[in-house]
C-alpha cells in the first residue's frame, strides 16, 4: 500500500513543490531568483537570424520550463524579475541587450505570459507525460508568438504577414527541438523526484 501512494502522482503539484524545504518562502524566493538567472543565462546562448531583428536563443525555452517548472505565480515573478531587471539595464536579454527600446521586446512581454499559462497546466498535468509535455510547451510557444509577433509589427511598421515571416516562421524548426527536449526532461525529473520523496 505504501508503494503505490508513493508511485501516485501528486495532483495539483510542480516540479518545485517536490523539492524539499525548511521553508517554503525561502525555497520560493531562491526558486525565482533562479529562474530569473537561467533565463538570462539561456538568453545569452543566441545566433543571429539573417534579415530578421529576433535571434535564435535560449531564453524563450528557459522561460517555458521556468514556469512548468515553478507553476504558474513563481513562474510569472520569475519572469517579471527578469524583465524589471533588464528593462532596469541588467544586459541580460538575448544578445546582451537591456532596456525595452528593441523591436524584438514584446517576446520578452509574451514569456511572462506564458510562464503564466504553462505553470498554471503544470499544476493541472501538463508536465506527467510525453504528449501533455509536448502540448503545454506547444501552447506556451504560442502565447510567445501572440505577443511578439504582433508587437514586432507594431515596432517595425510592417504588416503583419511580414512580422511573422521574420518573428515566427524561421524558428518553428528549434521550437519543435526545443518541445522535444522538455517532453523527455520534464516528465523524467518529475518521476525522479516523487520516487525520492
Amino acid at each position: 500500500m505504501a508503494t503505490a501512494a508513493v508511485a501516485a502522482p501528486r495532483t495539483g503539484t510542480v516540479l518545485a513543490d517536490l523539492l524539499p524545504a525548511s521553508s517554503a518562502r525561502v525555497r520560493d524566493a531562491v526558486l525565482v531568483v533562479g529562474g530569473a538567472a537561467l533565463t538570462g543565462v539561456a538568453a545569452q546562448l543566441a545566433v543571429p537570424v539573417p534579415g530578421s531583428p529576433v535571434p535564435v536563443s535560449g531564453q524563450t525555452f528557459a522561460a517555458l520550463l521556468v514556469g512548468t517548472a515553478l507553476g504558474a505565480r513563481r513562474g510569472f515573478l520569475s519572469l517579471a524579475l527578469y524583465a524589471v531587471a533588464g528593462i532596469a539595464g541588467l544586459p541580460w536579454f538575448a544578445e546582451a541587450k537591456s532596456g525595452a527600446a528593441f523591436p524584438s521586446f514584446g517576446y520578452v512581454l509574451g514569456m511572462l505570459l506564458a510562464a503564466t499559462v504553462v505553470g498554471a497546466l503544470a499544476r493541472r498535468g501538463g508536465d506527467r507525460s510525453v504528449l501533455r509535455t509536448a502540448g503545454t510547451m506547444a501552447l506556451g510557444s504560442a502565447v510567445i508568438y501572440a505577443v511578439g509577433v504582433p508587437y514586432l509589427a507594431l515596432a517595425l511598421h510592417v504588416s503583419f504577414g511580414e512580422a511573422v515571416a521574420l518573428g515566427l516562421t524561421p524558428y518553428l524548426i528549434g521550437d519543435a527541438l526545443k518541445a522535444a527536449l522538455a517532453m523527455g526532461a520534464l516528465p523524467a525529473a518529475r518521476k525522479w523526484l516523487e520516487r525520492r520523496g
